[in-house]
C-alpha cells in the first residue's frame, strides 16, 4: 500500500500558512462546540472545498463540502447532544493529527454514547483535506475506560 504524496505542513509553519498543531487544536475546539450545537456551517468552515471525509472505514467517502454537509445534517437529525469532549490532538508529520472524542446524546429518545477517534490531514491553510473516523456507539451514557487521551 502506498501512501499519498503530500508536501503540506508538518509540525512547524516552515513554508506553510498554518502550523499543524494550531490547526489541530482549532479543529477539535470547533468540533466540540459545533457538534454540541449541531452547527453544520461552523464545521464546514474547518474543511477544504474538495475535502474527503470517511465517516466509517468501509462506507463510501463524502467528497466535498456539499456531501459532508448532507451527511452531517443526516447524522444530527435524530440526535440531542448533552455533552461532547475531544482529547488534545496528537500531531504527527505531514499535516496529520488524531484526536479521540466522546459524545453523550439521546438518539430517538434513548440515551447513547458515541466514542471514537478522528484522523485528519491538513493543508497549508489549516483546512482539513481528508478525515477518517472510527467510532462505536453504546446504549446508555458511559465514559471510556482508561486514561489515554480524554482528560
Amino acid at each position: 500500500m502506498t501512501r499519498p504524496s503530500w508536501t503540506g505542513c508538518g509540525r512547524t509553519s516552515e513554508g506553510c500558512g498554518t502550523d499543524t498543531n494550531e490547526a489541530a487544536e482549532h479543529f477539535v475546539r470547533v468540533w466540540a462546540r459545533a457538534w454540541a450545537e449541531h452547527d453544520v456551517d461552523a464545521l464546514l468552515g474547518l474543511y477544504a472545498e474538495d475535502c474527503v471525509h470517511r465517516s466509517m472505514p468501509f462506507r463510501e467517502p463524502h467528497r466535498g463540502r456539499a456531501e459532508l454537509a448532507a451527511y452531517l445534517r443526516w447524522s444530527f437529525a435524530s440526535e440531542q447532544v448533552s455533552d461532547v469532549r475531544f482529547s488534545a490532538p496528537v500531531v504527527g508529520q505531514h499535516g496529520l493529527a488524531v484526536a479521540e472524542f466522546r459524545v453523550l446524546a439521546e438518539e430517538d429518545g434513548e440515551p447513547s454514547t458515541l466514542a471514537g477517534c478522528v484522523f485528519v490531514r491538513f493543508d497549508g491553510n489549516g483546512l482539513a483535506v481528508e478525515t477518517r473516523d472510527y467510532w462505536h456507539t453504546e446504549p446508555g451514557h458511559h465514559e471510556p475506560t482508561g486514561t489515554l487521551f480524554l482528560n
